[in-house]
C-alpha cells in the first residue's frame, strides 16, 4: 500500500514535512508524482535534485520523486490548460500501484497549479473507491490585502484540521531544510510565513472533501488572480471543462 502525493512543482513536498515524517515513521511506502514542467531542461533538472535531495535526507529513495510534467505538457502556471494529459499521466504512473490514501496540496485560491492538483486528485480518488485524500496547505490570501498572504494556513472553509504539534525539534529540522531549496527566491517571502503559522497554530491537513472543488476557495479575489492576474473564472471553466468530460 502506497501513500501517494499529487503535487504540481518540485519543494511542494517541503510543505508536507510532518506528513511525511509520520508516513516513514509507520512504514508506509511513499511516491510523489510532480504534474507540472519547466521552462528548461536546466532548470527542470536543478528542481529535480533539490527534491531527491531533500528525500534522501528524509530517509526515503529520492528514486521515489517521478517527475510527470514533460509528459503532461503543463508548464508551470499552467496546469490548468492541461488537466487532460495530467490526468492521463497520473494514470499511468499509478497503473500497478496499491494507492492507500493521496496527498494533494489544498483547494485554497493561492495558486492555480496547487488546486489543479487537488482537482486531480478528486478524480483519481473517485476512480479507486473514494480514497482518502489529505491536503496540505501552502499559501493563500484570505482577507488580505496585496501583497500579503497567509503560508500553511488552513482555510476554514475546507473543514477540520488535523494538527501535528511540532515541539522544536521537529520545527528546527523544518527550519534547517529549506535548505535543499535555497536557490529558489520565493522562500525568501513564503519561509517566514509558514514559520509564524507552525509556530503559533501547529502543522496541519485536512480531509478534501470532492464537493469542494465546484466551489470556489474562498470570497473576495484570490491569491492568484492577484499575483499572478490569472482570473478564477477562467481556471473555473477548465476544471469544468475537464469534470464534465470525466463524467460524460
Amino acid at each position: 500500500m502506497t501513500v501517494v502525493y499529487v503535487l504540481a512543482h518540485f519543494d511542494d513536498e517541503y510543505c508536507g514535512l510532518p506528513l511525511i515524517d509520520e508516513a516513514r515513521a509507520a512504514g508506509k511506502d511513499q511516491l510523489f508524482l510532480y504534474v507540472v514542467d519547466y521552462p528548461s531542461a536546466a532548470i527542470r533538472a536543478q528542481r529535480h535534485a533539490e527534491t531527491r535531495r531533500f528525500l534522501t535526507w528524509l530517509g526515503l529513495d529520492g528514486a521515489r520523486a517521478v517527475h510527470l510534467g514533460q509528459a503532461s505538457g503543463a508548464v508551470d502556471g499552467g496546469l490548468h490548460r492541461a488537466l487532460i494529459a495530467a490526468y492521463a499521466a497520473l494514470e499511468a504512473a499509478l497503473a500497478d500501484v496499491t494507492v492507500e490514501r493521496l496527498v494533494c496540496p489544498a483547494w485554497e485560491g493561492g495558486h492555480m497549479d496547487h488546486d489543479m492538483c487537488a482537482l486531480l486528485a478528486s478524480q483519481l480518488a473517485a476512480a479507486r473507491g473514494d480514497l482518502p485524500i489529505e491536503m496540505i496547505s501552502l499559501y493563500n490570501g484570505q482577507g488580505l490585502p496585496a501583497p500579503w498572504f497567509h503560508g500553511g494556513r488552513p482555510l476554514a472553509e475546507n473543514g477540520p484540521v488535523r494538527r501535528f504539534a511540532l515541539g522544536a525539534g521537529p520545527l528546527i529540522r523544518w527550519m534547517l531544510a529549506v535548505r535543499f531549496f535555497i536557490l529558489q527566491r520565493a522562500w525568501l517571502g513564503l519561509w517566514p510565513t509558514m514559520f509564524w503559522t507552525y509556530c503559533t497554530r501547529d502543522f496541519g491537513v485536512q480531509r478534501l472533501d470532492p464537493k469542494r472543488i465546484r466551489e470556489r476557495p474562498h470570497a473576495g479575489a484570490l491569491l492568484y488572480e492577484r499575483m499572478f492576474r490569472v482570473p478564477y473564472e477562467d481556471v473555473r471553466a477548465a476544471a469544468d471543462a475537464f469534470l464534465a468530460g470525466r463524467s460524460a
